[in-house]
Formats: structure tokens, sequence, C-alpha cells
């Protein structure tokens, strides 16, 4: 795969977690960040640094926008469940949902 079409996002502890461009997409904030036309570092260097979101919750998060490229096309009723357990969904939600889930 070719460096330009990854994105590395950086958790708080500085973990990073390279993934497709188009799962990184997924997110309004992070498309915002690498596309807008102001210059901005993340789309220069093709990073995003998350400085209050830890390891565990960021690769919940990239799980969630591939499940989510995978499952958007389709109908509710032939979607499987979002792919991390109920006990970890609402710490997830409650902390990704401000910094990168916007849609």
């Amino acid at each position: 795969m070719r460096k330009e079409d990854t994105v590395k996002l950086i958790s708080a502890e500085g973990f990073e977690f390279v993934i497709d461009k188009k799962a990184a997409m997924v997110s309004q904030t992070i498309r915002n960040m690498l596309t807008s036309p102001g210059g901005f570092a993340e789309a220069q260097h093709g990073e995003v640094t998350f400085p209050e979101i830890s390891t565990t919750i960021l690769e919940k998060v990239c799980q969630y926008f591939y499940w989510s490229l995978q499952y958007a096309s389709r109908s509710a009723n032939t979607m499987e469940e979002v792919p991390f357990p109920p006990c970890n969904s609402l710490s997830t939600i409650v902390s990704v949902i401000p910094a990168v889930c916007q849609q």
C-alpha cells in the first residue's frame, strides 16, 4: 500500500495506527483536517494526533471506521453489530464522538 493511501492516527500515549485513508475519511473531522485548503500540518504529513484519546479507545475508533466503511451501503437488516463489546461502547462513544466521529 502506498503512503499517500494511508493516514497515521496517533494516540495520547504516542501509539501510531496506520490505516487506509478511505477508512479515516469516515470521520468528517479527520476528512476536514486532511482535505482543507488551509494547509493544515495533518494534510501535509498525513498524520493526525489525538492528545486526549487513549490507545485503547483510538484502536476501537479505527475498528469502527473499517466497520462503517464496510457496512455503510447496506440496509440495517443486513448489518453486523459494531465490532466491540457493549462494556466498551459507552466509554468509547463518550470519548470519541466529540473528537473524531462527527459525520
